[in-house]
């Protein structure tokens, strides 16, 4: 008889730990170190895999998930996939909204682990109902059992970067981080390990690559939401059009605006040079990267994240017809 050994874990214990690499082509100038920690290494190929898996763990210990019932949320697919994963785990129904911009793969994969998506119009103002966030909310209110993760506003977010990802920066790199970059949606990652590295070393500086078309620039500036500010970018899981309750201004030095040919053009750069499949908003990153090294001239050590894998996207930004289709030819 053969003696079949037991899996020492499951899926969603493989969360975490990811590597960080040094971009040395890309950034091969003597007096600079650019880290990229690569969060595809978790499960569904996200850093949202942390953000879930804490959330869920909470629900279920607090009492608000209980066994048979339905995880609801508005995404723009990352954290349907973690969702999913943990659904088809643990005996949970799914359903998730995301706005049409989603990329073909991502719903796909969704659909692969079971999970019920619903699309909505990228172009659907807040508030209103055809948003995915309003139709995610209608959903959890109008089913039975349903929990809503609401990523945007649960601190449980900023607090696994917080406890997670934060401290893992810390331990790879140490306190020779002079700069963190991370864009963002939720503002869970940025805020989180933002805060975490500020409480290590509190002169470390943490900016924020945000889209033309999202809010938050200018309210980070100003303190104000100005509506003539929102508008259309391809660009998946950065930026807003309303203010979140996850995202901590406080905690940002900077807020630098790119533009959807910014990023895609990164992310190619970075799997050409270094090898690396980044999606759009790590191609984002690695732009403010390039940003924040090409006006210092001081040794300086910058950490940054590539938040999910480039191959969700393949039929989008690393696909040269559909950037000319759309036209990004400068992003070639």
């Amino acid at each position: 008889m053969m003696n079949v050994q037991e899996p020492l874990v499951d899926a969603d214990e493989l969360v975490g730990n990811t590597p960080m690499v040094r971009l040395r082509r890309l950034f091969p100038q003597p007096h600079v170190r650019v880290f990229a920690k690569l969060e595809f290494y978790n499960p569904t190929g996200s850093i949202k895999d942390r953000v879930v898996r804490h959330i869920i763990d909470d629900a279920e210990r607090t009492g608000r998930l209980r066994p048979g019932g339905t995880i609801v949320e508005s995404t723009s697919g990352n954290t349907g996939a973690a969702i999913a994963l943990i659904a088809a785990q643990r005996g949970y129904r799914a359903v998730l909204t995301m706005p049409d911009k989603v990329s073909r793969e991502k719903q796909n994969a969704l659909k692969a682990m079971g999970a019920r998506i619903i699309v909505c119009p990228t172009a659907a103002p807040p508030g209103s109902a055809e948003h995915y966030l309003t139709v995610a909310r209608g959903i959890a209110a109008d089913t039975e059992g349903a929990f809503m993760v609401d990523q945007y506003n649960n601190r449980k977010n900023v607090e696994a970067h917080f406890i997670g990802t934060g401290p893992e920066i810390w331990r790879q790199v140490g306190p020779s981080i002079d700069v963190f970059v991370a864009s963002g949606s939720t503002g869970g990652t940025v805020s989180g390990c933002g805060r975490f590295l500020k409480s290590q070393r509190p002169d470390i500086r943490v900016v924020m690559p945000d889209p033309k078309g999202s809010i938050y620039h200018r309210y980070f500036n100003e303190r104000k939401v100005d509506p003539t500010d929102i508008g259309s970018y391809q660009v998946e899981g950065v930026g807003e059009d309303h203010l979140v309750g996850c995202m901590d201004f406080d905690v940002l030095d900077e807020v630098i605006q790119f533009t959807d040919t910014d990023a895609f053009k990164a992310a190619r750069a970075l799997a050409r040079v270094e090898g690396i499949m980044g999606g759009g908003s790590g191609g984002a990153n690695i732009w403010a990267c390039q940003q924040i090294v090409a006006r210092t001239e001081i040794p300086i050590t910058i950490v940054t994240v590539i938040p999910d894998s480039g191959l969700k996207y393949m039929s989008k930004f690393f696909s040269d017809a559909w950037l000319q289709e759309h036209g990004y030819v400068d992003a070639l």
